[in-house]
């Protein structure tokens, strides 16, 4: 195995952009007037979504480097918990960190120190691979989500 390349097309579905919408494109020139916008009670919003994804995220990263690492209670703390106080500094601290998350994932895909198929040591017999692609995984299903939003209220 070209373990180089394997590193490279890791970081490239972590992306996105190849077989799906990169987060970057589903996100690029949304209006700000619908990202807090539920069409439904039982539909998330644009920002819910976005939340959602950084949470998860963080919490996948941090259960990988770091033992002793709590995850959020499932389901309630993956999502935001109060979507009615959503602003603009909301906004910018959820999408920031999402991806500085999502750099600090493609830090470890390149590290070449992590042996990415070794199971993580306190990991419960999980390895670094299927983390990683449990992220990519996870973020391609909630950018569409983002995608049909954006279409249904005419801003994609």
């Amino acid at each position: 195995m070209n373990e180089k390349n394997f590193r490279k097309n890791l970081v490239e579905l972590l992306r996105g952009g190849s077989a799906h919408v990169s987060i970057e494109k589903a996100l690029d020139d949304i209006n700000p007037e619908i990202r807090n916008f539920r069409g439904t009670p039982n539909i998330h919003s644009i920002y819910e979504e976005l939340e959602h994804m950084r949470i998860a995220q963080e919490d996948i990263l941090k259960y990988t480097l770091s033992e002793g690492w709590e995850s959020p209670e499932w389901p309630v703390g993956y999502w935001p918990d109060d979507n009615d106080s959503m602003n603009d500094a909301i906004w910018n601290n959820t999408f920031t960190g999402f991806f500085r998350d999502l750099e600090s994932m493609i830090h470890l895909v390149n590290d070449e120190s992590i042996d990415l198929t070794q199971e993580i040591p306190h990991g419960d017999s999980r390895t670094y691979l299927r983390e990683i692609l449990l992220v990519a995984d996870h973020n391609a299903y909630h950018i569409g989500k983002i995608i049909d939003i954006r279409k249904i209220l005419g801003d994609w």
